[in-house]
């Protein structure tokens, strides 16, 4: 019984994590599932704990800040994670995207719905694009080497703008 809490325990932590993303959570969590193990290896209650306590520790010292230098994006320490971390990303026209309407692009595999960033961009199938925001479902693109003109918006501004 006592393995099963303890499984229960980490996967509900590692599942609370997906919201947080201070990835704390999801280390605790990993603590949770080797206590699991070792309670179901026949550890007892007191040396469940001290795995726990041992884990966790080794794993929020060390696993957790190599974990934030792998998906940090700047300096200022905010996480690379969600779809803050597909802007900038390579991406290639699958639908067609016309004058104001929206296509399709393969972003690392995956197909999101896209429009252009400039009124009147037309991006054929095979295109390769840039990511430069993302809106809700809808990615915005704009071709290689063409960036955002801050002083002619065509659209609202983009994460990060004023």
């Amino acid at each position: 019984m006592i393995p099963l809490l303890w499984a229960i325990a980490g996967v509900v932590l590692v599942a609370v994590e997906l919201v947080t993303g201070t990835f704390v959570l999801l280390m605790l969590g990993l603590a949770a599932l080797v206590t699991a193990g070792a309670s179901a290896l026949g550890a007892p209650l007191g040396v469940d704990v001290a795995v726990f306590g041992l884990s966790a520790a080794a794993l929020v010292l060390l696993a957790r800040p190599a974990l934030q230098r792998r998906f940090r994006t700047d300096r200022s320490g905010t996480v690379n994670a969600g779809p803050q971390a597909l802007l900038g990303a390579d991406a290639e026209i699958v639908d067609p995207i016309a004058t104001g309407d929206t296509g399709t692009v393969r972003i690392g595999g995956a197909l999101w719905t896209a429009r252009a960033l400039h009124e009147g961009d037309t991006l054929a199938t095979g295109d390769p694009v840039v990511v430069v925001d993302i809106r809700g479902a809808t990615a915005v693109v704009t071709g290689p080497g063409r960036a955002p003109d801050p002083s002619h918006p065509s659209h609202p501004p983009l994460q990060g703008e004023s």
